[in-house]
């Protein structure tokens, strides 16, 4: 069972009305807007919520959704399995309690970028084990209508010197992983755990099931091959929505490329905003460039 941790602290963006309800008229009050829950990026080791403020205004504003932004544990304090078990008790409490707060629990997506991005994912896996559990270990599973997986590290259990990039000198380092991974997951074998390396060969569970997926690479990231590899993994689930590879940029790219940020998070509200609104003509597809 997932351990007890402390309360997470957040930050809520609200999307915008066009018009505030007017009671005297018996006008019909504007519908709670879904909710997006965002896992900022930082290695698992740094907490640079703040980054993340520039993608979660977007999402508001153009996807229309509610957009918790989460201040979730992280290491060598809390290793893993800590992160990705509170990031799913987070996930579980935003979709249980959303009329308490204004937002739609039932039209709920979930993402992340860098190790954001690894974190959506567990969370994912973790909500598909919980709906494939017997009915007396049944934890309320969330329903999760999208996945949104933006240059994630997907296999731990790799040595960084054993990737590639297609560019020399890529962000990413192998000192850099070096201190990530002993910090998150102080032991190597533990770095195969599916909730840590769902890209590693040694993970070969059926997904099907698991929540549909938006998958972001970057061409010159050291992380983009499982990136890609997840991401074939999810078609052959028929998980895989859509997986576009940002062409000449590196991880973290839209730290520093505002115009690449915005046409990319574009492509991220548009499928936030279709998984979460019913009816005909939402179709996802699949897009590879």
């Amino acid at each position: 069972m997932p351990m007890t941790l402390s309360p997470a602290r957040a930050v809520v963006y609200l999307p915008g009305t066009d018009a505030a309800t007017d009671t005297a008229s018996g006008s019909t009050p504007e519908p709670a807007p879904p909710v997006h829950v965002n896992f900022h990026g930082g290695g698992y080791v740094l907490p640079p919520i703040q980054l993340d403020d520039p993608l979660c205004r977007f999402l508001a504003a153009e996807a229309g959704v509610a957009v918790v932004n989460v201040d979730y544990v992280v290491a060598p304090q809390h290793p893993f399995p800590a992160p990705p078990h509170q990031a799913y008790e987070i996930v579980r409490w935003v979709a249980g309690h959303g009329a308490e707060h204004g937002w739609d629990g039932d039209r709920l997506t979930v993402g992340g970028q860098s190790a954001g991005g690894g974190l959506a994912a567990a969370v994912a896996r973790q909500a598909l084990e919980a709906r494939r559990a017997p009915e007396d270990r049944h934890d309320g599973a969330p329903s999760i209508a999208l996945q949104v997986l933006h240059y994630p590290p997907l296999d731990l259990a790799t040595d960084a010197r054993d990737k590639h990039a297609a560019i020399a000198k890529p962000m990413l380092r192998p000192w850099m992983a070096d201190v990530f991974d002993s910090a998150y997951v102080p032991d190597p074998r533990r770095r195969t755990d599916p909730l840590v390396s769902p890209a590693h060969p040694s993970d070969t569970a059926d997904l099907t099931g698991i929540a549909p997926a938006f998958v972001v690479t970057a061409e010159y990231d050291l992380l983009r091959a499982e990136g890609v590899r997840y991401a074939e993994r999810l078609r052959e689930a028929g998980a895989l929505l859509d997986h576009y590879d940002v062409p000449e940029v590196d991880h973290g790219y839209d730290q520093k490329d505002a115009e690449t940020a915005r046409g990319v998070y574009a492509l991220i509200a548009a499928h936030v905003r279709r998984a979460t609104t019913p009816g005909p003509g939402n179709t996802p597809r699949e897009n590879q460039p």
